[in-house]
């Protein structure tokens, strides 16, 4: 574990409640305060484009260079994911799956998925050590260095993206999709996974224009898309957004979650939620002291006991 983590912890266990009640007035401040960035990037999926070849997959695991890396030819022969339904893991930040098509039964509909980085997100409202920010270019950047692994992040989210290094036992980090933060800082960079598309099924822009874009899709093909940009306004609206020839949930998308922003939903619970992750931590971890120490003194009076007899 970091030394910046274990710093963090034995303030938790120093300051005990006083921390968490305290957190939860700063956890508080910064709902009110997530910043919102109008001009911000985005991608639009076009569902009825993509034909499931999984480059996206492959580029995505070449540029975050995370494990289980195969040749590209692997990825487009390997139909067998496509067997079950899959979710991002620790070492795979996005997925496609395939879904039958009621259409077309002999043109399935594959989708990608990946974090939806929200407009404001849960994940970084629920964070108490601001290990997670919404940046200005639309991404939501995750600093290991800060988290402590309570893992709040993976509760908030509504899309259940975020994922834990669970087989790392020494410095496990939460893992997601990071819009490819590094390339789409500098001017004319896309993210790795739009970039090797061959069928342009994504496109990546200002989140405005992209929204005039898909709405201009829709008016211009009301038979190919149902009148629905998924990602506008769900949870207060996502920089990835996706169009559809079907009701979206048929396809894997979440169709419960209403428009309000998820920070917003969380504030009257914020105030239950932010001692429990602290608080228990901490009294756990104090036991836990307060037990070794008395170890440390019982096996110290035997000690002394036993070279008492051995002196007579």
């Amino acid at each position: 574990m970091r030394a910046d983590r274990r710093d963090f912890l034995k303030l938790l266990v120093g300051t005990g409640i006083i921390t968490a009640f305290g957190s939860v007035e700063q956890a508080e401040a910064d709902i009110a305060n997530l910043p919102g960035y109008p001009n911000q990037f985005g991608v639009l999926v076009d569902t009825t484009v993509c034909i499931g070849c999984r480059r996206c997959e492959w580029a995505c695991k070449q540029w975050n260079k995370l494990p289980n890396r195969k040749d590209l030819s692997e990825y487009e022969k390997d139909q067998s994911v496509f067997r079950t339904i899959r979710r991002t893991q620790a070492d795979t930040y996005t997925v496609v799956n395939r879904f039958e098509n009621p259409r077309d039964p002999s043109k399935p509909i594959y989708v990608k998925k990946q974090c939806m980085h929200c407009y404001e997100p849960g994940c970084a409202s629920s964070c108490f050590v601001k290990a997670f920010t919404k940046q200005s270019v639309g991404a939501v950047t995750y600093d290991a260095s800060l988290c402590v692994g309570c893992r709040y992040c993976m509760a908030a989210c509504p899309f259940d993206i975020p994922a834990y290094q669970y087989d790392d036992p020494f410095t496990p980090e939460v893992t997601k999709c990071t819009f490819c933060f590094d390339r789409i800082s500098k001017e004319g960079c896309v993210p790795a996974c739009v970039g090797i598309c061959p069928v342009e099924a994504m496109t990546f822009g200002r989140r405005t224009d992209l929204i005039d874009l898909a709405h201009k899709k829709i008016r211009d093909n009301p038979d190919r898309y149902v009148n629905h940009v998924y990602g506008e306004n769900e949870v207060g609206g996502t920089s990835w957004m996706y169009l559809s020839a079907v009701p979206f949930n048929r396809i894997g998308f979440r169709t419960d979650l209403g428009t309000v922003p998820i920070p917003t939903l969380g504030k009257p619970f914020l105030s239950l939620v932010a001692p429990v992750f602290i608080t228990i931590p901490a009294l756990a971890m104090g036991f836990y002291s307060f037990k070794k120490r008395r170890d440390k003194l019982a096996e110290e009076e035997i000690r002394k006991i036993l070279e008492k007899k051995e002196g007579k």
